[in-house]
This record gives structure tokens, C-alpha cells and sequence, in this order.
């Protein structure tokens, strides 16, 4: 099997001829390539270039083509800042308060030059890799994070204890889902495999399961029901312990679950049962970036062994992989999977 054949497996609960690996691997993968995230945002051909190197250099199976994690919430006019070697990161909200709201006008996100960049870089990738190697279209940002970015994470969270203000609450997802919308649309038109996207803001560490069940877990389910009327499977990915929404996360309807590494292995082994794919979820800093080979492969061997029973299983990191990762530390991680017998 080639490696987009391995991944289309496990997302079909098929077995592969070996674990499929799929990295979350952008910072890393540009600073190998000798790439500035400047250049890497600007660059389509940059963009590509690092993820194309990168696959030759590890020979995983699957591109998360990821930029950061502000290009949708720039494409609706948040301040962003962009250092030379970081991603890009929001400076402050658009809007000082949900009275704003209704005047906020649509938003055509491909007159943002950091949209093209992204879509381009898939096609590329896409054009570039055929199906030899799986390519998962990220998407910035579900509804939730987009809102919360939009109005300022701190006069997001405090509004959202306000019942008063639900209407304007939900008429702001509502703006934000019709942005995320269209970067789907778009990306399921590059040729893509798969559709991602985050919704970090509304994990536990931030805000109450209940929370996330009124306001994200019906955007997330929207999200997920047009990726699969686009014909293309989809996943959710949300940052923290996500052991008290996993089930909300399963109801979404998302193909598979990218799980970060501070959730429980075996809470995320029960609660996905062999129906929803797993994705995950090596420490990224504390194991990937600060460890050591062998603690790579331990690590990596207890969660090969917990998903012994599935094929729904692909291997990553948690989270995003930091670019100062010890190359030998990443590669500890696909040879322990290569090597796996179930």
C-alpha cells in the first residue's frame, strides 16, 4: 500500500498493510526546508516545496497542510501580526461588542491574499503527490474559535455567560459559519482528500462541555455534514483534555477525531469504540521536541497497543510539532510504527 491507500483505510475501517502515519509537522517541516514562516505564508510554491522534502525525508503517508491558525479570522479583518519566524497570531478582535454584530457585512475570503496562498499550495501538493500520498486540506478555523477571535477571546468568553446575549451570539456563529463554509467549498475544489479543521477555543480548558454543546457542537456538526456532501471525509481536531466533550465531538459526525495528547488514551479508546478514526497523539513538545528516540518509541508503542483492536488509527502528534523537533526523535515515531505487528 502507498500511504494515501493506508490512510483512505483506516478512515474506512479497513486494515492497512502497516500504521499509517499523518504529521502535523508545518513548522517543522518549513524550518528544515530552510523557510522562514514568512516566506512559508506568501509562498504557495514554498509551502510545498517543505511538505514535498519532508515526505521524501521521513517517508510518512499523509500531508496536514496547515498555515496557521488566523488566516480566516484575517480574511474577516482581525488585526494579525506576523512575526519572521513564528505563525502568524491575532493582535485583537474586530469588534468591541456583540452590538456590532448585525453590521458586519459578508466576507469573500478569496480576496485574501493568505486564502490563495493556502488553496494554491493544496493544489500543488495535490497535483505534485497524485494518490501516492494523502493530502488533508486544513481549514483554519471552526465557527466557535472564528467568533471568538472576531470579537476577542476575553469579551467572547464573558458574553457567552450572558444569556441576554445569545441572539447576537448565535448571529455572529452564524457570520463565521458561512466564512468557514466557503474554505471548505474551496478546499474540496484543490483536489484534496480530507477536510480538517480546529475549534480549540471550545475545548474544556477554555469553556464548559455544556458550552460547547449549545454553541459549537451544532456549527461543528454542519461543518462535518457538508464535507461529506462535498463527497470528503472530515476531521475535528480540539486542543486540551478533551475526555469531557469526546462524546459531543463523536456527535459531530467528524470521520475522525485528531486527539491532543493531554486527553487519556484509553478514555478516547472506549469512547471512539472502533467507529470514529483516532488520530493522535504523541506529546509534541514535552516527548517530540524535548525527548528522547527512546522515549519516542515507548510512548509511541503504548498507543500502538491500546489501538491494537482497530484499524480506525493514525498516527501523529497531539498537537502542532514543534519546528526545533530532533529529526532522529521523529523518526523514532514512524520507524516504531513501521515496525509495529498487530
Amino acid at each position: 500500500m502507498n500511504g494515501y491507500q493506508r490512510i483512505t483505510a483506516a478512515i474506512d475501517g479497513e486494515w492497512p498493510d502497516t500504521t499509517p502515519v499523518m504529521l502535523h509537522n508545518f513548522m517543522m517541516a518549513a524550518r528544515e526546508a530552510g523557510v522562514s514562516m514568512r516566506e512559508f505564508r506568501r509562498d504557495p510554491r514554498l509551502i510545498a516545496k517543505s511538505f514535498t522534502q519532508a515526505v521524501e525525508r521521513y517517508e510518512y503517508d499523509g500531508i496536514m497542510i496547515d498555515v496557521d491558525t488566523v488566516t480566516l479570522a484575517g480574511a474577516a479583518g482581525v488585526r494579525i501580526d506576523f512575526p519572521d519566524d513564528e505563525p502568524a497570531r491575532m493582535i485583537e478582535g474586530r469588534i468591541d461588542s456583540l452590538d456590532e454584530v448585525p453590521d458586519l457585512q459578508p466576507v469573500d475570503i478569496l480576496s485574501y491574499g493568505g486564502v490563495q496562498v493556502w488553496l494554491e499550495a493544496v493544489r500543488t501538493l495535490k497535483h505534485h503527490f497524485g494518490n501516492e500520498v494523502y493530502i488533508r486540506g486544513n481549514c483554519d478555523q471552526c465557527p466557535f474559535t472564528l467568533a471568538s477571535l472576531i470579537r476577542g477571546i476575553q469579551g467572547w468568553m464573558t458574553d457567552l455567560m450572558d444569556p441576554d446575549k445569545e441572539p447576537l451570539i448565535h448571529m455572529l456563529l452564524e457570520f463565521c459559519a458561512d466564512i468557514t463554509i466557503q474554505f471548505i467549498r474551496h478546499m474540496a475544489a484543490t483536489g484534496a482528500h480530507m477536510i480538517s479543521n480546529g475549534d480549540s477555543m471550545a475545548g474544556p480548558e477554555l469553556v464548559s462541555p455544556s458550552v460547547f454543546h449549545r454553541f459549537a457542537l451544532p456549527y461543528d456538526r454542519r461543518i462535518a455534514d457538508l464535507s461529506h456532501e462535498l463527497g470528503l471525509p472530515y476531521v475535528l481536531h480540539i486542543c486540551g483534555n478533551t475526555g469531557p466533550i469526546i462524546d459531543d465531538m463523536i456527535a459531530t459526525g467528524a470521520d475522525g477525531l485528531e486527539i491532543d495528547y493531554k486527553t487519556d488514551i484509553r478514555v478516547a479508546h472506549q469512547k471512539l469504540g472502533g467507529a470514529v478514526t483516532f488520530i493522535g497523539n504523541i506529546d509534541p513538545s514535552g516527548a517530540l521536541a524535548l525527548g528522547t528516540p527512546e522515549i519516542i518509541r515507548q510512548q509511541t508503542l503504548d498507543l500502538l497497543n491500546t489501538f491494537v483492536d482497530t484499524p480506525r488509527f493514525i498516527l501523529n502528534a497531539g498537537c502542532a510539532i514543534p519546528p526545533t523537533t530532533p529529526s532522529e526523535n521523529l523518526r523514532s515515531l514512524i520507524q516504531t510504527a513501521r515496525d509495529f505487528r498487530r
